[in-house]
């Protein structure tokens, strides 16, 4: 049997499917300054805190790890959309609800390994952590350095 959606309906469940996603991106983005350990920037970290051997050494291990950590959330994301691709608006509601959740995984783990970095930092990289954070008018991460991991 064969069941007529149409367009209009295909189209409004994308656009609030896009809006909840672009809304959960957002927040996370908007609450935390993330120094992004593990991504792109890694050398722009290292010059702009003028990082130590040892701290590079943490940022490069730390980065895998992130990397190692959330690639099972990324699969399991993929995953969540290719199976609910044609799915019911009530379907993409109960669907939106295990994709934040993956999303806040991957936000904790971020987290996780931005404090572990910030508690190497000595109080002027971390002064300049908070200068710039407040320039983008965000939040910084609050860490007690004495977290610092050997």
């Amino acid at each position: 049997m064969l069941v007529y959606i149409s367009p209009s309906t295909v189209f409004m469940r994308n656009v609030t499917l896009l809006l909840f996603f672009m809304t959960a991106t957002f927040s996370i983005a908007q609450e935390e300054c993330y120094l992004g350990i593990g991504g792109k920037d890694d050398e722009v970290i290292t010059k702009v805190f003028q990082l130590t051997d040892a701290q590079v050494k943490n940022l490069r291990n730390w980065g895998a790890e992130l990397k190692f950590r959330n690639e099972i959330y990324e699969l399991k994301l993929e995953h969540l959309l290719k199976k609910h691709a044609q799915s019911s608006p009530e379907d993409l509601m109960k669907m939106s609800i295990t994709y934040k959740a993956y999303l806040d995984s991957i936000s904790g783990n971020m987290m996780l390994l931005d404090k572990r970095m910030l508690s190497t930092f000595n109080d002027e990289q971390y002064n300049l952590y908070i200068m710039l954070c407040n320039q983008l008018l965000r939040s910084p991460i609050a860490t007690s350095r004495s977290l610092n991991e050997k």
